[in-house]
């Protein structure tokens, strides 16, 4: 079993900054790549940013310049710095963790989401 616990979201004012982190823990062999993903109201799920282990990044355009994905200091976590929010920015994001299990297997694992609402 692997279980992602997620933190950093709240309420922030236009032009602020959050920083939200996302750690994974239970059998995990090795980390291929976690990232960050979002769901406005109305709109589908959409990729925001993801980290390989590699440390390979990719961001959604509408984020770049802007947010920043890293490794955390603790092991299997990784952080998303959002700076210069505005509320298209606003949605549930998800933390996203694919992995190897000790099977050799890949598992790929979503967090419960955490909000994020950027208003004046």
């Amino acid at each position: 079993q692997v279980q992602l616990v997620e933190s950093g979201g709240g309420l922030v004012q236009p032009g602020g900054s959050l920083r939200l982190s996302c750690t994974a823990s239970g059998s995990i062999f090795s980390i291929n790549a976690m990232g960050w993903y979002r769901r406005a109201p109305g709109k589908q799920r959409e990729l925001v940013a993801t980290l390989t282990n590699g440390g390979d990044t990719k961001f959604a355009d509408s984020v770049k310049g802007r947010f920043a994905i890293s490794r955390g200091n603790a092991k299997n976590t990784v952080d998303l710095q959002m700076n210069g929010l505005n509320p298209e920015d606003t949605a549930v994001y998800y933390c996203n963790v694919n992995l190897r299990r000790f099977d050799g297997t890949n598992l790929n694992v979503w967090g419960q989401g955490t909000q994020v609402s950027v208003s004046s």
